[in-house]
């Protein structure tokens, strides 16, 4: 990517006009900024995006837009907060995600992501799972996540050492051709058996900057499907398969259901949270314990099993113990 010395003051009000190059393209424009402006607030990145101060090839794009080789990005000036106190702090020494691996060739990664850990730096994060794998893997020329995670949510992850992996795994997911479970222990019983959920989903942010999602009809199609597995006295242990993989769309659809998953802060009950915390559970119980695909370049089927965590093991043993105890009065 051409950049002159300037466009790399961490503060400098300066318009910059930087040219993609081929391996960065195939990224949307927001995900380039958010990378690109650590610092800068992801309301004030979408601002600047929403208001036409950012354009491509001297035109008005809008966040979706994805960027081609060539493209010329026009970055207008803003201040980014502590960019330089950032660049500062130092990836933990014999931090390594080596024993989290699941699987990997020469065309990707995935790997168990631990609960806690965001998938990219950021947002108050001086670290995430990309750049702990850019230092272990300093010899390759590209190294891109293929979808997320949130930063509670452990489970599998996909990360293409290939521009040609990442183009192919994300028509499989476009194209519905990537099949994605997770565990989730909603609160409530659950009534009747496999559930679809088809419930369209709009992105907000509020206030405060912070990002949300609602049901609205007007928003993006989604679809979820949950498969009970265990029914607790006042939780339920569900399977979610996603068609679709839009924002929180698993956390949204549970809540919207009236089912909403035990520890979520964001779309959970307050006072449920508390009350599984005494319990014993210290965050979200979501985890993405399967993924089955193509092979972008081999053609090979892949099917990954990744078991839950022990703090959520742990946890479900706590309700069936609790519950045989109580049965037993």
């Amino acid at each position: 990517m051409n950049k002159s010395p300037a466009s790399r003051s961490s503060t400098a009000a300066q318009v910059r006009l930087v040219t993609i190059d081929p391996e960065e393209a195939g990224q949307r424009i927001d995900n380039y900024l958010l990378r690109e402006l650590k610092g800068v607030p992801k309301s004030h990145v979408y601002r600047i995006l929403r208001s036409g101060e950012v354009r491509v090839n001297s035109g008005r794009i809008d966040a979706a837009y994805r960027l081609a080789g060539g493209d010329v990005v026009r970055i207008p000036p803003v201040r980014v907060a502590d960019r330089g106190a950032a660049a500062r702090v130092r990836i933990p020494e014999g931090t390594t995600l080596k024993p989290h691996i699941l699987f990997e060739d020469d065309a990707l990664i995935a790997l168990a992501k631990p609960a806690g850990l965001a998938v990219h730096g950021g947002s108050g994060v001086s670290l995430g799972v990309i750049e702990l794998l850019r230092r272990e893997y300093s010899q390759l020329k590209f190294l891109e996540l293929v979808h997320r995670l949130d930063r509670e949510t452990s489970g599998i992850l996909l990360v293409a050492k290939k521009r040609s992996a990442l183009t192919g795994l994300h028509a499989a997911l476009r194209d519905g051709k990537m099949e994605k479970h997770y565990f989730a222990l909603a609160e409530g019983r659950w009534r009747g058996g496999r559930r679809h959920v088809r419930v369209s989903l709009r992105k907000y942010l509020t206030e405060g900057g912070e990002r949300r999602v609602s049901a609205d009809a007007d928003g993006q199609e989604a679809h979820s499907i949950f498969t009970p597995q265990r029914q607790f006295k006042d939780a339920v242990l569900l399977d979610a398969e996603i068609r679709t993989g839009r924002t929180h769309q698993i956390r949204v659809h549970l809540a919207h259901e009236g089912h909403a998953i035990l520890g979520d802060s964001k779309y959970g009950d307050f006072a449920r949270n508390r009350e599984a915390a005494k319990r014993g559970l210290k965050r979200m119980f979501l985890h993405a314990h399967s993924l089955a695909f193509t092979h972008p370049l081999s053609g090979e089927q892949i099917a990954l099993r990744c078991p839950l965590p022990a703090d959520l093991a742990v946890f479900l043993t706590v309700l069936e113990q609790q519950e045989t105890a109580s049965a037993a009065v």
